[in-house]
C-alpha cells in the first residue's frame, strides 16, 4: 500500500531522503509484547496495550487518534503507584467492547508489605463511539479487612501527526496549550503550524480527589466484597455530551451497539462445521464492519489500523471485490464516493491526471502545510482500472443498473485515463512514474522502493509496467463492455471487447517467460522484463487476461515449495536474488494477494490448489491472537507445531488481509452471482479438508433471498437449499 516501504532496511523515504527507520526497529520487540488492542469508529481509532494503557515515549505507536492526529498520547493507570498485574484481555467478537482484567502487585509502605498481591480486582471496559473514548474503571476488593486504595490515571496529548508517530522528523511543531482545569474535567490543546485548534477533553465521573493536567487521582475505600466504579471520557474535540460521563456510557454503549448490529444486518452470514473457522469469520465479519466509515456517499472500508485508517482507493476496491457476495453494498459505496473524488485536472506534486482514481486521502497537519504529498493523493496505477472492473462486477452481482448509468460518466472518464495518461508510451500497456519526486517511486500494490528489480537484483528504471495491471486493465475493458450493452450502447461494447482482446494477445506475447514458466514480474522503462518469479503472475489468473493454456504452468511455479511457504504463496520465490522472508514485498506472505490468486486458481479449474491456499492462510490464523489474519506475515518456511512468524509492523485488523477467508471461501465454493437472470450457481464446489460444511445466510438477489447449505458427501459438495424467497434458482455444476 501507498507510502509504506520495507521497514527492516535503509530506504528512501515519502520526504526524499534515505534513512534507517529508527521508530520501526525500536517498535518491533514492545509491539509483539503487548499485543495492542485496536477499536475503531468512523474517522476515530484508538490503540493500547494489554493493560489498557497508551505509554507515550520514543516508538510508540499507542494512543488515540482522529483523522490523522493523535489525541491522546499517554493514558496510564496505577494502584499505589505501581502499575497492576494482567489477568487478562479481552476484545469482544463483535469488536464492540474492550475489556482489562487487572489485579493489585505487592504494594509496600514505610518498608512493609501493606496489601498482598492480588487482592484488589481491576476491571476497565472500553468503546468508542462518535470521536470519543468511553470508559468504567470498576474496582473490588476480595479481601476479608476494609482497604483504600489511590488509583492514578495519567494522560497526555502530543498532537502529533500521525507521520510522527511513523518517524518523520519535523523541523518545527505548532504550540501546545496550558491545560484547563476544572473539579472534574480537562481540557488539552494545541495549534498547528496550519493554524488549526485541536484539543482533547477528558471528562470523569465522579469528580477525581485530584485533578490535574496531567493526573487523576482517586482514594478509593473499599469494603469486603465492595465494588467501587468510575467513569471516563477522552473526546477528540469539544465535548459535546450533556449527559454525565455515567449515563452517557451506557447511552453510547447501546448506540455504539445498535449502529453496529445495523450496519452487519444486510450482509449474508456464514457458519461451518468448524468451530475454529466460525471464530475467524466472525473476526473477519466484525474487522470489516468495524473499518467501515460512512461517508456521503455510502459506507467506505477504511484500510487499517493503525497507518491507514483513511480513505484508499486500491485496498478499499479490492475489499469491495472480496465482499461482494456478502454485501454490495460496500461496493456501492465505494464507487461512489471514489468516483467524487475521481481527479479533474492534472497536479502532478499529487500525480493527479483527468479520470484517475484516488489512492489516499489524509487530513492532518503534515499533509495541510504540504509536508507530505497525501493530502489527495492520486499515485497508484492500478485503482483507476480496479474502479472499472468493481464497476462491472457490481451490476453482475445486483443488476443495478440505475447505479451503473450514474457512474458512466466516471467510468468513460477512467478508460480515457487508461488510453492518454495510463499508457504513457503508447505501446499498449499501462505504466507508471512519479510526477514529482516527493511522489511514490513504486505505484502498483507492492509499492516499497525495491519490490520491481530485474534477475540480477538492480531496481527497474521507469516507467513500470507492472504484469498484474496489465490484467486489471483487461479486466476493466471487459467489464466496461459488460456495463455498455446494459446500458444500450452496444457499439462501444463491441469496442472494449475487442480493446480486451488486442491487450491479452500483446500482453502474452510480452510478459509470458517460458524460461520461467510463469508471466515476468514487469517491464522497466527500456521494455526489459523484469524476469522475477512473483505472486504478480497469479492475478493474470484472478483476472482472466492468462491464456488457458498458460494456466498450468504458473499455477505449478506458484505452488511450488519457493513459492507456496506452506501458509501461503510469498510475494517473491526463494530463488530471486532480493528474496527476504523478513521484507515488506520480497518474500512476505499478504492474505490479500493470497485471496486475489485462489480466486485465479479456482477460475482455471484449479481447485485442490484453492483449497491447499485455504488450508494455509487458515492455519496461519489458529495461531494468531484473535484469529485475526494481519496484513502480512513474514514468509519463513511452515515447520510442523509452529506458528507463522510474525510481520511486527504489520497493520492489524486490515480490510483486505480480514475479508481474505471469506473471499477464498467464495472461491472454493465456486459461488457466482448473476442477478440479471436471479440465479447463484456453485460451480464444481470443493471443500478444504477443515470443513465438512458450510451454511450460507441471507444471499440476496433482487429476485429474492436464499439460505443454502454445502455438504461434503464422499468425493462430492451437496448443495441444499434450506430456504428460499423469491424466484431465485441454485444451480450446481460439476
Amino acid at each position: 500500500m501507498d507510502e509504506r516501504t520495507d521497514p527492516l532496511a535503509p530506504r528512501p523515504d515519502e520526504f526524499g531522503t534515505v534513512r534507517t527507520p529508527q521508530f520501526f526497529i525500536a517498535a518491533t520487540a514492545p509491539l509483539q509484547e503487548r499485543r495492542p488492542r485496536t477499536q475503531k469508529d468512523g474517522d476515530t481509532f484508538s490503540m493500547f496495550d494489554h493493560n489498557g494503557d497508551a505509554l507515550s515515549g520514543p516508538g510508540s505507536p499507542e494512543g488515540i487518534y482522529r483523522r490523522d492526529t493523535r489525541y491522546l498520547s499517554h493514558f496510564f493507570l496505577t494502584i499505589g503507584g505501581e502499575r497492576p498485574l494482567l489477568l487478562s484481555s479481552m476484545l469482544r467478537d463483535d469488536n464492540a467492547l474492550l475489556t482489562f482484567d487487572l489485579t493489585n502487585p505487592d504494594l509496600y509502605a514505610e518498608g512493609g508489605l501493606e496489601l498482598q498481591h492480588d487482592v484488589i480486582h481491576i476491571r476497565r471496559t472500553r468503546f468508542l463511539w462518535n470521536a470519543t473514548c468511553f470508559e468504567r474503571v470498576s474496582v473490588r476488593n476480595y479481601d476479608e479487612s476494609t482497604r483504600r486504595v489511590q488509583l492514578e490515571l495519567a494522560f497526555a496529548a502530543d498532537f502529533a501527526d500521525l507521520f510522527e508517530v511513523r518517524g518523520a522528523r519535523r523541523a518545527r511543531r505548532g504550540k501546545l496549550h496550558t491545560p484547563k482545569v476544572s473539579a472534574n474535567r480537562a481540557v488539552l490543546a494545541y495549534t498547528g503550524l496550519d493554524g488549526v485548534e485541536r484539543q482533547t477533553t477528558l471528562r470523569f465521573d465522579p469528580a477525581p480527589k485530584e485533578l490535574t493536567g496531567g493526573r487523576a487521582v482517586y482514594e478509593i475505600e473499599l469494603k469486603p466484597r465492595q465494588t467501587r466504579q468510575f467513569f471516563v471520557e477522552v473526546t477528540c474535540g469539544e465535548s459535546p455530551w450533556e449527559m454525565t460521563p455515567r449515563r452517557q456510557f451506557f447511552s453510547g454503549l447501546r448506540e455504539a451497539r445498535r449502529a453496529m448490529r445495523a450496519a452487519v444486518g444486510n450482509a449474508a452470514s456464514v457458519t461451518t462445521s468448524n468451530d475454529v473457522f466460525n471464530e475467524a469469520v466472525r473476526r473477519a465479519v466484525a474487522d470489516l464492519y468495524m473499518l467501515m466509515t460512512e461517508t456521503e456517499d455510502g459506507p467506505y472500508p477504511y484500510a487499517g489500523i493503525p497507518w491507514f485508517s483513511t480513505v484508499f482507493g486500491r485496498d478499499a476496491l479490492i475489499t469491495a471485490l472480496q465482499t461482494l457476495w456478502l454485501d454490495p453494498a460496500i461496493a456501492r459505496g465505494v464507487l461512489r464516493h471514489l468516483a467524487a473524488n475521481q481527479a479533474q485536472t492534472e497536479d502532478p506534486a499529487a500525480d493527479a491526471e483527468p479520470g484517475k482514481i484516488l489512492h489516499e486521502v489524509r487530513y492532518g497537519e503534515m499533509a495541510e502545510l504540504g509536508e507530505v504529498p497525501f493530502r489527495r493523493y492520486y499515485g497508484s496505477v492500478d485503482a483507476t482500472p480496479l474502479f472499472v472492473l468493481l464497476a462491472g462486477s457490481y451490476l453482475e452481482r445486483t443488476d443495478d443498473v440505475g447505479t451503473i448509468r450514474e457512474l458512466w460518466p466516471h467510468v468513460e472518464a477512467a478508460l480515457a485515463w487508461i488510453t492518454e495518461y495510463g499508457d504513457r508510451d503508447g505501446d499498449g500497456f499501462v505504466e507508471y512514474g512519479r510526477r514529482t519526486v516527493e511522489g511514490l517511486s513504486n505505484q502498483g500494490w507492492k509499492d516499497s522502493y525495491d519490490a520491481v528489480f530485474h534477475a540480477d537484483g538492480r531496481l527497474a528504471v521507469g516507467p513500470i509496467a507492472m504484469a498484474e495491471v496489465q490484467g486489471y486493465v483487461y479486466a476493466a475493458w471487459k467489464a466496461a463492455a459488460q456495463m455498455a450493452q446494459a446500458l444500450g450502447i452496444r457499439g462501444r461494447s463491441i469496442e472494449f471487447e475487442a480493446q480486451a482482446e488486442q491487450l491479452r494477445a500483446q500482453f502474452d506475447r510480452a510478459f509470458f517467460d517460458e524460461e520461467l514458466g510463469t508471466y515476468v514480474l514487469a517491464l522497466d522503462g527500456d521494455k526489459r522484463a523484469c524476469r522475477i518469479r512473483s505472486s504478480n503472475a497469479g492475478h493474470a489468473l484472478f483476472t482472466g487476461i492468462a491464456y488457458p493454456e498458460r494456466a498450468g504452468s504458473v499455477v505449478e511455479t506458484l505452488m511450488d515449495r519457493t513459492s507456496f511457504s506452506g501458509w501461503g504463496i510469498r510475494t517473491v520465490a526463494t530463488t530471486e536474488a532480493r528474496y527476504n522472508p523478513m521484507s515488506y514485498h520480497n518474500g512476505s506472505v499478504w492474505p490479500h494477494d493470497n485471496a486475489l490468486i485462489a480466486a485465479g486458481l479456482a477460475r482455471y479449474g484449479f481447485r485442490a490448489e484453492t483449497a491447499r491456499v485455504f488450508e494455509g492462510l487458515f492455519s496461519a490464523a489458529t495461531y494468531i491472537d484473535l484469529r485475526r489474519l494481519p496484513e502480512l506475515f513474514c514468509g519463513f518456511p511452515r515447520q510442523r507445531s509452529r506458528g507463522p512468524t510474525f510481520y511486527p509492523v504489520a497493520c492489524s485488523p486490515q480490510a483486505w488481509a480480514a475479508v481474505a477467508p471469506l473471499s477464498i471461501l467464495q472461491s472454493c465454493l465456486g459461488m457466482a452471482i448473476d442477478a440479471a437472470q436471479g440465479t447463484l450457481t456453485f460451480h464444481q464446489p470443493m471443500l478444504p479438508e477443515f470443513l465438512e460444511e458450510v451454511t450460507l445466510r441471507g444471499i440476496t438477489l433482487p429476485q429474492g433471498r436464499l439460505d443454502v447449505s454445502l455438504r461434503q458427501v464422499g468425493s462430492e459438495v451437496v448443495v441444499h437449499v434450506l430456504e428460499r424467497e423469491g424466484e431465485v434458482v441454485v444451480t450446481t455444476t460439476y
